[in-house]
């Protein structure tokens, strides 16, 4: 077989032995009959990535790291040819494998996933835009934790085998972390609309947590938000039947109605009603640790005195006012918040929530966003829904008698009279001072 002029150059500039043998081993397997079959079925390696096929084409080829610990370097050379990388050939990625020194000392790694995670950085070198928004996620926060599990480019969109949207359109990646989710998912009806022929459109997992820049749904109202902008005549479906509709679809998130059977909880989350956000774990954890472990009874759910104790001591460190308890009704876990119905099955029952002994107001948690963006959560006590400290949280979301709590419409019912009273006080005030200058100056009238 003649070789081209281009692997003779090649052939001539490599001086290692292992590469000079995996070049031998590639071009002996290669014969005019063979070429042109791989030509019908589809691209071809160069000859230049045909070289280096020489040995990472061999089934089983790995770099061993430690005791059962081995990343495979096994690379399928039609899968990479018809890849969209394919067209660039193995320098695009591996432009620092000198040949004549391959596979020489190389750089030390502590793990498989290390060496793993420090090679799909080369992927930046193209496609920054991504790169950056990926740096936003809460993957990538979990990372920079020090969390080698998070996921990195190779692990969604694969190392050689990277095809055009493969990743997000068939959600194979994102089950490989969330199985239960994806679990849940597959059984409501988003999930089982999935793959069906038709020309409707079916939410996929990037499509409301977003592919790269994925972020937290469990915080705020992203979750809400995410729903409306498929369903955008929810909003006034709801309003035919269900009273207070723009407080409810604030204050309740989708799945504890449209998963009628997963637990709910109260979840009250520090708010900075100034700077118009929540308040993060970097500057409160420590307190809220150090009040849940000073819990009077004992416990590790913190009650009404520990959370009391709490904002005072946050109110001490803060402008007056800047800190305040956020009140939503939600789901207990992420699984939970993807077992959805047909919307014939939603609850519609308001008794279900506004009765007394309501299963989500047993279940209360205080929350703060942690350093990934996701929320960190501390079991809270019953009690702590009737403390003075949480009444003007649960006034955003509760209206008086929706549950029979006796102590906590009382408490709400004289928050209403303070805020009423308060302006008529203001103005009776202002009437008598009023009347009485006027008589002083009728007094001094005469006198005169």
């Amino acid at each position: 077989m003649r070789l081209t002029d281009q692997e003779k150059a090649m052939r001539d500039g490599i001086e290692g032995p292992a590469v000079a043998a995996a070049m031998a081993l590639s071009l002996s397997t290669v014969h005019p009959g063979a070429a042109r079959a791989a030509d019908a079925a589809g691209p071809t390696p160069s000859a230049q990535d045909q070289v280096c096929l020489g040995c990472h084409g061999q089934e089983g080829m790995s770099k061993t790291f430690g005791k059962d610990d081995s990343v495979s370097l096994h690379v399928e050379g039609p899968a990479f040819a018809g890849s969209v990388h394919g067209p660039l050939g193995r320098t695009a990625c591996h432009a620092d494998v000198e040949l004549a020194k391959h596979p020489g000392a190389g750089e030390s790694y502590a793990s498989a996933r290390a060496f793993s995670i420090a090679k799909a950085g080369v992927c930046s070198q193209c496609h920054e835009d991504k790169a950056k928004l990926f740096a936003g996620s809460v993957h990538a926060s979990v990372l920079r934790m020090g969390n080698l599990a998070a996921p990195v480019c190779t692990d969604c969109h694969g190392a050689h085998a990277v095809a055009r949207k493969a990743a997000a359109a068939n959600n194979l990646s994102c089950r490989k972390c969330h199985a239960a989710i994806f679990d849940a998912y597959l059984q409501s009806p988003h999930g089982k609309a999935f793959g069906k022929p038709g020309a409707v459109k079916v939410p996929i997992c990037a499509d409301c947590h977003r592919a790269h820049d994925v972020s937290p749904a469990s915080t705020g109202t992203g979750l809400r938000d995410v729903c409306l902008s498929c369903h955008t005549g929810a909003v006034e479906a709801h309003r035919k039947w269900l009273p207070n509709t723009k407080l409810h679809l604030q204050v309740v998130s989708c799945p504890a109605c449209h998963a009628p059977t997963s637990q709910k909880r109260v979840d009250l989350r520090l708010y900075d009603p100034v700077a118009k956000r929540d308040v993060t774990a970097k500057e409160e954890r420590a307190r809220l640790d150090g009040q849940a472990s000073r819990d009077a009874s004992g416990g590790a759910a913190l009650d009404s005195k520990a959370l009391w104790d709490l904002m005072r001591g946050v109110d001490r460190d803060r402008a007056p006012g800047r800190i305040t308890l956020v009140g939503r009704l939600e789901v207990r876990s992420g699984a939970q918040a993807h077992e959805l119905t047909e919307k014939s099955k939603a609850i519609r029952d308001c008794v279900v929530c506004h009765r007394k002994g309501a299963d989500p107001f047993k279940n209360v948690t205080i929350s703060i966003v942690g350093p990934d963006g996701r929320p960190i959560r501390y079991e809270a006590k019953q009690d702590v829904l009737h403390g003075p400290t949480s009444v003007e949280a649960l006034s955003g979301f509760y209206a008086i008698g929706s549950t029979r709590i006796g102590v906590l419409d009382v408490l709400l019912a004289l928050v209403l009279a303070a805020g009423i009273s308060t302006p008529i006080a203001h103005l009776v005030l202002r009437r008598l001072l009023r009347r009485k200058q006027t008589g002083q100056q009728g007094e001094a009238g005469k006198g005169g």
